[in-house]
């Protein structure tokens, strides 16, 4: 596992979520010709879509053979399928309507009309990772897993000295109490999100600066989540200038 962390700084949110998403491109194609599939883990947000809309309107967009990757989402809200609010709206409207995705491989989590409890459809989504994991494992392993960060500190669904933050048993977890509407939330654990070979967070704004400050100086995880978040080959953090106001110079890369 990396221990070093790295801050790329675009000049404001349409640069960023132009750059993470030609990336994005780049580094799909290259794993296609290494590997049958890929794995990827979205996440919700007004950059996150941002980032699914710049995939979209890539030139380059169908260069990745769509068929062979496999989304899955490292949270989502516990609303009714089809609410704008939830990240797989966002995401069906930004990226997954217009490509050639297999509607097998897109692994939608529960909503609150599916006649389940938030209990429930955790279980059942820990069970659907289950079921595509490696002999050994409890999830797949993430080639890319995306987050945004919270003015809080907060990524997917782990907020700051709430129970989800600290749970470390299981795959995922019912979140309730959720500081942030709506109250109740599915996310994966931490020790899952840090499981994936790749994390890119992407944040813009100068109310994230602290949190990302903090991120990055060695803050406790359990006061600011995203300080806890480490992929086993990479930690890129993408971000506009506000929001890396208070990153330390050491830590701004050149280039990925």
């Amino acid at each position: 596992m990396t221990n070093v962390r790295r801050v790329l700084v675009h000049a404001d949110r349409k640069a960023l979520a132009g750059s993470v998403a030609a990336r994005f491109i780049t580094k799909v194609v290259d794993l296609l010709d290494q590997q049958p599939r890929v794995n990827i883990a979205l996440t919700g947000g007004t950059v996150g879509s941002a980032v699914l809309e710049a995939i979209n309107e890539s030139p380059a967009r169908d260069s990745i053979d769509w068929s062979r990757v496999i989304l899955w989402w490292s949270d989502e809200r516990w609303l009714p399928r089809g609410d704008a609010e939830r990240n797989d709206t966002q995401a069906r409207l930004a990226l997954l309507n217009h490509v050639a995705l297999r509607a097998e491989n897109i692994h939608w989590c529960a909503a609150s009309d599916a006649g389940i409890s938030l209990d429930e459809a955790a279980a059942s989504y820990a069970a659907e990772l289950a079921d595509a994991a490696d002999e050994g494992r409890d999830t797949p392993r993430f080639d890319i897993l995306f987050l945004g960060v919270g003015p809080d500190g907060h990524v997917a669904s782990l907020f700051p000295d709430a129970p989800g933050i600290r749970a470390t048993e299981g795959s995922v977890i019912a979140v309730r109490n959720s500081p942030k509407p709506p109250p109740e939330r599915l996310s994966l654990t931490l020790p899952v999100i840090n499981s994936a070979d790749r994390i890119w967070l992407a944040l813009a704004g100068l109310d994230k600066a602290s949190a990302l400050g903090l991120a990055l100086a060695g803050a406790s995880t359990w006061e600011v989540p995203a300080a806890g978040v480490e992929g086993r080959l990479r930690t890129v953090f993408f971000v506009d200038r506000e929001a890396a106001a208070k990153v330390p110079e050491d830590l701004i890369a050149a280039e990925y």
